[in-house]
């Protein structure tokens, strides 16, 4: 697919989870510990048909210049699809590769996953990136920073 096709994937998915939500958002507006220049928002949240107990969360994550997250981990049983929508950004998960994705490239974290790089690549430009959690509903952490 071309980046266009991604950004308008991940558009339409969060317009449609955003007319079908039951609950609400939490997690608005949070700053990560430890964090540089970083803001995550839950931005919808909807029970999976057919999946008792099991949700669809919608996080963005914006970067500002030179921001960062730090190394962390996400609930356990979260599977975790996310995608550049703006800027270019650094991640590294677990012991696999730095790599640096620009707008309409994603990749996916599966449970357990250790985040070990999440940072914008630019020091004069933002980022931010659209994350699509699958989680179980008592997960209501969903970014676990590493302990000191």
């Amino acid at each position: 697919m071309k980046p266009a096709t991604y950004i308008l994937a991940a558009s339409m998915l969060t317009i449609a989870a955003d007319a079908h939500a039951h609950e609400q958002p939490s997690d608005n507006g949070l700053t990560v510990p430890g964090a540089k220049n970083a803001t995550v928002a839950q931005v919808y949240q909807h029970s999976i048909p057919g999946m008792p107990g099991k949700s669809i969360k919608g996080v963005t994550v914006e970067y500002g210049p030179g921001g960062f997250s730090p190394s962390h981990t996400h609930a356990k049983s979260a599977i975790i699809y996310a995608t550049v929508v703006e800027g270019t950004v650094r991640m590294q998960v677990n012991d696999g590769p730095e790599v640096t994705y620009t707008v309409g490239q994603n990749w996916t974290e599966m449970p357990g996953d250790h985040h070990r790089v999440s940072a914008n690549a630019s020091d004069t430009k933002p980022a931010k990136i659209l994350a699509v959690f699958v989680v179980d509903d008592m997960d209501k952490q969903l970014t676990i920073p590493d302990a000191k």
